[in-house]
């Protein structure tokens, strides 16, 4: 049994079965036994006493005045199969000449557990179906139209939620003539468990609007309510609240395919009392089936509220790591309790595919390897409409990028209300490709919310856009707020060396956190929180998030993998556990990786290679005009800033290839101290700092704060 998907039948409910032996014992009586096969294993009648289990007969055979009493069963669990006992009574003489056209192979009936625990006790499981339709525009729930809410009169009656369907004036008949004529086409549409026999003998049904609702002796009683939908549940007629010597035919379960056909029921023994309503209590379906909103889902939004169910869940998944596991979620109760066989485990094989040049192959090579995906049979299950009900989907790691179009297709994206996932790749750990990335910022749009259930940190991180740009990060859910809001400064530094920074740039944030409100700058102002990002690394970049940490704002980091760089100290790999919001990215992505910072304030401290590139990119996007001229910070002594940056401004002066764009270096200050880059800043947002190309370049590349 993989997962809990079965999209044959609901899982109260057997197949129909069919007549493998018949022995009419008297006129209007007739023992049979039917086989029934290919039984679910996902059965509930398979855990479940026989008091719960009944046979539910054709409806159309009930109408024409049959009833069937369960004699014996057993069934047989390892081979999904059951022989039933049956003894059939015929009420009228339509119901008598009917016994003749039963034969062996024709299908008459299912079996239908009535789960105790399935039973609908809450009227308001029912209530807040009115109104809603299922994908294909159909009512839900409904009786006697679209709406159809006023109608259907719900009560709690001991300890389950009752219907009370009022029934029309009258009773339903048949023209005896052409009846009878119909019974041989009867017969041998039995013989066709897809045939619809209903419709076909309505057209012999006449209404008798005044007739008495009565029953009598050895009559079928045909009375009639409003159409009925109903798409969420199972209905069965309560025979314990129909008058007292009254009894509904064993045709009395309606399914969730019923619309507007629900409405004729077939009553026989001998009551004195006018029956007026017809009881009905509901059962309901696979958690996957119910139709059910993920807004109504109150258990399910609390447990992904707690950190705890989710990582507990995780543990549920099964092993080797390797494998790729996923499983769709729709309730609380399910996420609490999962167990290995409810996820879906697949190994999957990544083949060279062979381009453009070869379209044929290599759309098939791809759409093969998408079906190999562990949360492609959720998927499809969606877009087929086997999974009717709002969830979440839970996945060891992040979904290939080829699972775009699935995941964003029209019905994944409306029953799709979350996905959260362990590792961001099986081949790279932690670290996102630039495809994933992309498929992120395309979730979000499509409002399908995505979540890391980080180890690293111990956190839940949901992927959040930064507004205004193409990229995002994975935050703790609350300080989301804070991130979407905050003015963005940075630290970029050697990983080697921690300084004599520290505490200088302790100062620096808290001054900064203090000016927020002496200012209505739009970059700070008393409603703009702050965030500082780093690569999230070790040395001067561990420093910077430490720092945040102990200054109370959100601390970022863009971490890039170097594990398959031989060059590098691996050192340069740790990762600092000061670290609120992040992304990550492979090696092969550094410099995209770099693009990303998007900083509003960048401040530089001692550095090497990296930190030069980081300079240097900070100016070439203040010359292209990416972003607007505000102030970097270079924290250091001057002469170290004239070593690194004074020749090559000065090389560029004297070979014209800076021409026009001098003026970039006024963006840049060196200060030694927190109060000096405090005096830039206090410039910058008072509007009188000298920056930008309608001022005048510095000759050494920068300015010296004094």
């Amino acid at each position: 049994m993989e997962s809990y998907l079965f999209s044959t039948h609901y899982d109260l409910v057997t197949p129909d079965g069919y007549l493998t032996s018949v022995h009419q014992s008297a006129p209007d009586q007739m023992k049979v036994t039917l086989f029934i096969q290919n039984i679910s294993p996902a059965f509930a009648g398979f855990g479940l006493e026989k008091e719960h289990i009944s046979f539910n007969l054709k409806s159309t055979l009930a109408q024409l005045g049959l009833n069937a009493t369960v004699l014996d069963y057993e069934l047989d669990k390892t081979n999904l199969s059951v022989e039933v006992d049956i003894h059939l009574k015929a009420f009228g003489k339509i119901a008598t000449a009917l016994l003749d056209y039963l034969k062996e192979g024709s299908y008459i009936g299912k079996l239908f557990a009535a789960d105790p625990s399935r039973r609908v006790r809450d009227p308001d499981y029912l209530l807040r179906m009115f109104g809603r339709v299922d994908r294909q525009g159909r009512p839900l729930l409904s009786l006697g139209g679209p709406k159809g809410k006023d109608e259907l009169l719900l009560e709690k009656v001991d300890g389950r939620t009752v219907a009370f369907l009022q029934l029309q004036e009258g009773v339903l008949s048949y023209d005896d003539q052409a009846i009878f004529g119909l019974l041989p086409t009867v017969g041998k549409a039995l013989m066709n468990p897809a045939f619809r026999l209903r419709t076909l003998i309505q057209l012999d049904q006449t209404w008798l609007p005044l007739a008495s609702r009565k029953v009598t002796k050895e009559e079928i009683l045909l009375v009639r309510t409003a159409p009925l939908h109903i798409r969420t549940a199972f209905g069965k007629i309560v025979d314990s609240l129909l008058p007292e010597g009254a009894f509904h035919t064993s045709a009395n379960v309606l399914e969730p395919d019923t619309t507007a056909s629900g409405d004729v029921y077939e009553l026989f023994g001998t009551s004195d009392q006018e029956i007026s309503v017809m009881p009905i209590e509901f059962y309901t379906l696979e958690p996957h089936r119910e139709h059910v909103f993920f807004a109504d889902r109150d258990q399910l939004q609390t447990c992904l509220e707690n950190p705890s169910s989710l990582f507990d869940a995780f543990k549920t998944a099964p092993l080797p790591e390797t494998h790729r596991t996923s499983v769709f979620v729709v309730k609380g109760q399910q996420l609490l309790e999962l167990q290995p066989t409810d996820w879906i485990a697949r190994k999957t094989h990544m083949n060279e595919f062979p381009g453009l040049f070869y379209p044929a192959q290599q759309a098939l090579l791809v759409q093969h390897y998408i079906e190999q995906q562990s949360d492609y049979p959720f998927l499809k299950s969606i877009e087929d409409g086997l999974i009717t009900s709002q969830g979440i989907l839970l996945s060891r790691y992040f979904p290939s990028p080829l699972m775009k179009r699935m995941l964003l297709s029209d019905q994944v994206q409306k029953c799709l209300k979350g996905i959260y996932f362990q590792y961001p790749s099986l081949a790279y750990g932690n670290f996102f490709s630039h495809e994933d990335r992309s498929m992120l910022l395309d979730l979000a749009k499509f409002g399908i919310p995505v979540y890391w259930v980080d180890q690293t940190s111990g956190n839940v991180l949901q992927y959040i856009p930064k507004p205004g740009k193409d990229t995002g990060m994975f935050v703790p859910e609350p300080l989301i707020d804070s991130f979407i809001k905050s003015t963005s400064f940075g630290i970029y530094g050697s990983t080697l060396l921690h300084g004599n920074f520290e505490e200088e740039l302790a100062l620096l944030l808290r001054g900064i956190v203090a000016m927020r409100s002496e200012f209505n700058h739009p970059l700070l102002n008393s409603e703009t929180p702050i965030a500082l990002v780093t690569g999230g690394g070790p040395g001067l970049m561990e420093v910077g998030n430490r720092v945040a940490k102990r200054v109370g704002i959100l601390s970022c980091a863009n971490i890039v993998d170097f594990r398959n760089s031989a060059n590098l100290n691996i050192q340069e790999q740790k990762q600092n556990v000061y670290i609120d919001a992040k992304m990550t990215y492979r090696l092969d992505k550094l410099v995209e990786r770099q693009s990303e910072f998007n900083l509003d304030f960048p401040i530089i401290l001692t550095g090497g290679y990296g930190t030069d590139f980081e300079q240097c990119l900070e100016e070439v996007r203040r010359k292209v005009g990416s972003v607007p001229p505000t102030p970097v910070l270079l924290f250091g002594h001057p002469d170290y800033w004239r070593q690194k940056i004074s020749s090559r401004y000065r090389c560029n002066l004297d070979a014209s290839t800076i021409s026009g764009s001098e003026w970039v270096s006024n963006c840049f200050y060196c200060v030694t101290s927190a109060e000096q880059g405090l005096k830039v800043y206090r410039h910058f947002f008072s509007n009188t700092l000298s920056i930008g190309p309608n001022y005048p370049p510095y000759p050494e590349g920068f300015a010296v704060v004094h």
